[in-house]
């Protein structure tokens, strides 16, 4: 129905396709939502990676990204060997460039796994590259709500709102990866290039 917004949830490629403007942006506000009000840590990521995060925001450059990289690692862990080799073929298809295998690995990973976020993380890499906006949102939604200071999750969702012409959210979603993780490589210069745009469309 028209003026009505679809969840964030139910958003896939023919949506994305085929929705008017306004029920397409209800739908990335939803999930935006959802980056900038973010659900409450589970007790796991309290428990391992809230001193971390916390360390990660006031760490020099060298000590930074030494802490990402342990953030990084934690979130990797599935905590089991077949799951963790899921993850590991399909990065390693995804580094090759075979993305439909990349994106079988992952659905494997995800249907075995449902509460791994980085399944949903990394297939979601997978479906942008193939230009499948939708399942790739999807997939953030479900990501980040296992994982809500999901930084790289968080940056690729920026990503994916600038190829759909969603600056102000893409800004937003930037800054919020900024926030959790001030020195991500290369963050300045994506925050500063969309920042140039909007004051351009401003003029």
């Amino acid at each position: 129905m028209p003026g009505v917004c679809i969840p964030a949830r139910d958003v896939t490629f023919t949506h994305i396709m085929s929705i008017s403007n306004l029920n397409l942006k209800c739908a990335l506000t939803a999930l935006m939502a959802m980056v900038m009000f973010s659900l409450p840590a589970r007790a796991d990521e309290l428990a391992k990676l809230d001193p971390l995060f916390e360390q990660l925001k006031q760490a020099n450059a060298a000590d930074a990204v030494r802490i990402a990289r342990e953030i990084n690692l934690e979130l990797s862990k599935s905590g089991s060997p077949a799951m963790d080799l899921l993850l590991k073929r399909g990065q390693d298809a995804l580094e090759a460039g075979d993305i439909q295998a990349a994106i079988g690995h992952f659905t494997a990973l995800t249907d075995h796994a449902p509460d791994f976020a980085e399944g949903w993380h990394m297939r979601s890499l997978a479906y942008a590259e193939t230009g499948l906006y939708g399942p790739a949102l999807n997939d953030l939604e479900h990501a980040l709500a296992l994982r809500p200071r999901h930084f790289r999750a968080i940056f690729g969702l920026g990503v994916i709102l600038e190829e759909l012409d969603q600056p102000k959210q893409a800004l937003a979603a930037y800054k919020k990866a900024q926030a959790i993780y001030p020195g991500f490589e290369g963050i300045n210069e994506f925050i500063d290039r969309v920042s140039r745009d909007l004051d351009g469309e401003n003029i």
